[in-house]
């Protein structure tokens, strides 16, 4: 098989887990998640079934489609951080590069589709089972950096909880700010939430520096 072909076989699998995501989506929006079917999502993406419980094992994931992303990220971040740069530091940093960017990850997700979320208890929970494995993902991570350098394991699991903490306090202060300007959805709207954001969260991290500043400095 030549490499055209196989490269060819991956686009055609990305387009259809695209598709699939955004026939997803629409239906979601329209009859919300916990009335719309996989039988639903099929037929509307013109796939089986079992395709889209191939791409997406679980219902969820169509909804939370970056939900991969979600969990890696504060450990990615903290992982990537410069030399002289705090764990605190690095996530300060890359949050306030997420709100210019308005990325999903944090939170950016409309107001439509933040209140078919809030209008779920399975998505509510699936949600909040994804913060706690993006705060295991991080304590992993420094954890693994305190092992190395003869530091606490429990201090770095405190310092993981504390900045998972703030993370998970901006993304749930995002949601109720888009619940309260649904329906609008617009650029205006998502700039004055970030506008809104920029303000708090540079006050949220600061809360911690006094404790957890000079903490993870590479």
């Amino acid at each position: 098989m030549s490499i055209d072909t196989l490269g060819l076989r991956e686009q055609k699998k990305r387009e259809t887990r695209q598709a699939i995501s955004d026939h997803a989506t629409q239906l979601f929006l329209v009859r919300g998640f916990d009335r719309t079917t996989i039988a639903d999502i099929a037929a509307a993406a013109r796939v089986a079934k079992m395709t889209v419980t191939n791409y997406f094992p679980r219902k969820e994931d169509l909804a939370l489609d970056h939900h991969e992303e979600f969990v890696a990220g504060l450990a990615r971040v903290v992982a990537g951080r410069p030399p002289g740069e705090s764990a605190l530091a690095a996530v300060r940093r890359e949050y306030l590069a997420a709100l210019d960017r308005r990325d999903p990850v944090i939170g950016f997700t409309g107001p439509a589709f933040t209140r078919m979320i809030a209008d779920s208890p399975t998505l509510v929970a699936r949600l909040r089972d994804l913060h706690e494995q993006r705060e295991q993902a991080l304590a992993a991570r420094l954890t693994a950096e305190a092992e190395t350098t003869g530091g606490d394991p429990v201090v770095a699991r405190a310092v993981a909880a504390q900045l998972a903490a703030a993370d998970r306090l901006l993304f749930r202060d995002l949601h109720e700010r888009m619940l309260a300007a649904f329906p609008n959805d617009d650029d205006e709207t998502a700039d004055a939430l970030a506008r809104a954001l920029a303000e708090t969260a540079p006050r949220v991290f600061g809360l911690l520096e006094p404790a957890i500043g000079a903490y993870a400095v590479r």
